[in-house]
């Protein structure tokens, strides 16, 4: 289960078109690039917001010998 806050945001059909154009050029989704808007604005004005330890993605890591092999 994510960890995260879920809310509604309204914006500007405009807005959200721009948002959209720079996730894309970032590679990111809009809801990660709001994040990163929002993180930049605090940042510049002097508010310290620690980066949560998220759940690692991927595989587990497991041991070789698992009969797992790409041979």
């Amino acid at each position: 289960m994510s960890a995260k806050k879920a809310f509604a945001l309204r914006l500007d059909p405009a807005l959200h078109a721009a948002v959209q154009r720079l996730a894309d050029a970032e590679l990111r989704s809009v809801n990660a690039e709001i994040e990163m808007l929002l993180r930049e604005a605090l940042a510049r004005r002097g508010v310290k917001v620690e980066v949560s330890k998220s759940a690692k993605r991927g595989r587990p890591a497991g041991k070789a010998s698992e009969g797992d092999s790409d041979a």
